[in-house]
């Protein structure tokens, strides 16, 4: 897996604003079939960096999607190559949640047959856990039901893709940050499932216990700059957890006695061995 061409090449990115370096000489590159995630905390540049990759946001250094560079590829077909969930989604018009998963599908899917495009839709719904809010107006919705509903879209977003790009990258940022913990671990295991498809996927998260167990590939960043990256095993240690987050963290030790904790055993036990 790690010896893949990559999907995607971001090299010496870089985004200033107020005079502050947001994102300084970050590389990085998504490998089909891996699964890599953002850690950091707050203001360390996740998001920007997650946005400079997607072409939302436009700074130094360049981005290549296979022997493409970003900005050279028609919107119509990097819609195709790649899906992109946002940490926050706004939405003006009243749409039904089925409306909104479609959107994923309408301008991608065209060459598809309705019947097809309509499949699409469900599927996704279904994967999302959504299927039964079909009907509902995406506004009545609670926050991570809304997150579950963008999640949908991506997902349709990437199978009406796969009939032009058989290369494809899914971008989430923040995906899991409104979701309780049965839903986070749902998401998380359909981002690996979709990764073992051979699509590259980047997941932006906090949580350092669920990014060590659901990473291919750890990205771990501060001040705007990629500190260190790897396998999670190979990457974090105590020295880097206190530099990087300014507590006292402790790697691969069990708490005090008597004092509980989770493990996410869903993941475990589907992915072990």
């Amino acid at each position: 897996m790690s010896e893949a061409v990559p999907v995607l090449s971001g090299r010496n990115l870089g985004f200033h604003a107020g005079g502050r370096a947001l994102v300084a000489e970050a590389s990085l590159d998504l490998r089909p079939g891996s699964t890599t995630i953002l850690i950091g905390p707050n203001g360390a540049g996740k998001s920007t960096l997650l946005k400079l990759l997607t072409g939302e946001l436009a700074g130094s250094g360049g981005v290549r999607i296979g022997d493409e560079t970003l900005g050279a590829i028609p919107a119509w077909r990097l819609a195709c190559l790649r899906a992109v969930m946002a940490q926050h989604s706004r939405l003006a018009f009243p749409f039904s949640v089925y409306e909104v998963a479609r959107l994923g599908v309408d301008g991608v899917g065209r060459a598809l047959t309705r019947q097809r495009r309509e499949a699409i839709v469900a599927e996704a719904l279904a994967a999302a856990g959504v299927l039964d809010l079909a009907g509902r107006r995406y506004q009545t919705l609670s926050g991570g039901e809304q997150q579950r509903v963008q999640f949908a879209r991506v997902l349709c977003q990437l199978e009406a893709g796969r009939s032009v790009a058989e290369r494809q990258i899914l971008f989430l940022d923040e995906p899991i940050a409104s979701l309780d913990l049965c839903h986070q671990l749902a998401l998380l295991d359909m981002a690996r499932t979709i990764a073992a498809r051979g699509v590259a996927v980047l997941v932006v998260l906090h949580d350092l216990n669920l990014a060590v167990t659901y990473a291919d590939h750890l990205v771990v960043m501060d001040r705007g700059r990629i500190i260190a990256q790897g396998p999670p095993a190979e990457t974090l240690d105590d020295a880097l957890l206190r530099q990087v987050f300014r507590v006292g963290l402790s790697l691969s030790r069990a708490p005090a006695p008597g004092l509980p904790f989770l493990l996410p055993q869903q993941h475990r036990s589907r992915h072990a061995g």
